[in-house]
Order: structure tokens, then C-alpha cells, then sequence
């Protein structure tokens, strides 16, 4: 919710208040205003406001204070999910392949709270180069993203799967994709992808995918 701050009769701070008496603690509040709030930023976090943003509004601080948010939920949804008894993750390695700077850096913020190590390509082609730069068995598995410029994620996955090193056809590639219908998810295992994860990642979807395919020990 984003609610003025000046407004008549009941300002923003008041309607917050009332609003969290309602819903509870779960939907984000949000204030708006043209004015200085540093002075009443206290109280209004007490009444349950979760962040404010300066009018006039511009989609470069609305976006940063979604991610903000969005980022703060997250990593509490994070906290609360464990993998099994006995699982370590620490010393595994994950090639993140995303072109969308934002989502990168969430993405590599879950993931990397598990203890993996994150590396990450912003398009197809610049994934393959790293993947053939490497060494075998370099990368436990790849998150590759399908709508990418230069090379998309299928076309990635498929140069992989196509180099002639043992590991190519063996390493788990993991489609994540805001595209979740069967055609999707066919297309995306004849192109040699392992499994589809749909985005926004969800964190329990994820920990399942990676207890899956990593799970047990580090090398």
C-alpha cells in the first residue's frame, strides 16, 4: 500500500495505524511525500510503515525501495526454510546466468545465503565462455535465465551440452523463467535443461531444487 502523508481529515500516518489493525503485519505500507518525514519517521514506523518515498515519484526510487522490501522478505522467508540434517552446501560452486541486473543481485543474494559460491554471466554467450574457461567439474550447476540478449538461455544450454568434455552433459542447468506454461517447460528440456524454476524464485521451490541437485557433502 502507498499512502500520502498530508491528506485531510486522516493523514497517512493515522490511515497506516488504522490499515495495520486490519491487515496485520504482512502487507508492506508504504508513505508518500513532497515534505521532510525525518521528524516523524519514528513514529510512523511505530504505526507499521514499512519505507517512504519523495514525490515527485520516479521509478528508479520506487523500484529500489520494492527491492528493499522485497529483499527484506526474502531473506526472512530464507532464514526460516533449512535444508536437511546433514546437507552442506559450503565449497559448491553455481554459474548464475541473468541479464537483468536486479533480478542478478537478488538471485545471487538467496543463493548465496546457502553457502554456495555464486558466479554470475549477464547473457548465453558470455555463460558458455566462462563454462569453457573453466576447468572440469568446475561448476556443480548452472541457473540460466531464457530471455537474454546475445544468446538466449536455450541456445546457451544447448552449446553447452554440445562441448565435448565429460562434465558438458552431466552439469544440472536449471531454466528460471517468468514463463511457466507446458510449452515453456518442453522447450526448455529439449534444449537440455534439468528442471524449470519460475521467477520470482520461490525460496521453498529453490531449496528443494537445490537439495536435489547438490545435496550431501562439499567436494
Amino acid at each position: 500500500m502507498i499512502l500520502d502523508w498530508k491528506m485531510p481529515d486522516m493523514d497517512g500516518i493515522e490511515t497506516a495505524q488504522e490499515i495495520r489493525k486490519q491487515v496485520g503485519p504482512d502487507v508492506p505500507i508504504i508513505i508518500l511525500s513532497a515534505y521532510d518525514w525525518s521528524g516523524v519517521e519514528e513514529e510512523a514506523r511505530h504505526a507499521g510503515v514499512n519505507g517512504f518515498i519523495s514525490k515527485p515519484l520516479f521509478k528508479s526510487r520506487l523500484v529500489y525501495l520494492f527491492n528493499q522490501i522485497a529483499e527484506t522478505d526474502r531473506k526472512q522467508e530464507l532464514a526460516e526454510r533449512e535444508l536437511p540434517d546433514g546437507t552442506d552446501l559450503s565449497g559448491k560452486r553455481v554459474l548464475l546466468v541473468e541479464d537483468n541486473e536486479l533480478n542478478r543481485e537478488i538471485a545471487e543474494e538467496i543463493i548465496g545465503q546457502t553457502g554456495v559460491v555464486v558466479e554470475s554471466a549477464e547473457n548465453g554467450k558470455e555463460a558458455l565462455e566462462r563454462f569453457e574457461a573453466m576447468g572440469e567439474n568446475y561448476y556443480d550447476i548452472i541457473f540460466m535465465d531464457i530471455q537474454m540478449p546475445v544468446m538466449n538461455g536455450y541456445e546457451a544450454t544447448a552449446a553447452i551440452r554440445r562441448l565435448p568434455r565429460s562434465d558438458a552433459s552431466r552439469i544440472p542447468i536449471i531454466a528460471m523463467t517468468a514463463n511457466a506454461f507446458a510449452e515453456d517447460i518442453r522447450q526448455s528440456r529439449n534444449a537440455g535443461m534439468n528442471e524449470h524454476l519460475t521467477k520470482p524464485l520461490n525460496i521453498e521451490q529453490l531449496m528443494r531444487c537445490l537439495e536435489t541437485w547438490l545435496g550431501g557433502t562439499s567436494r
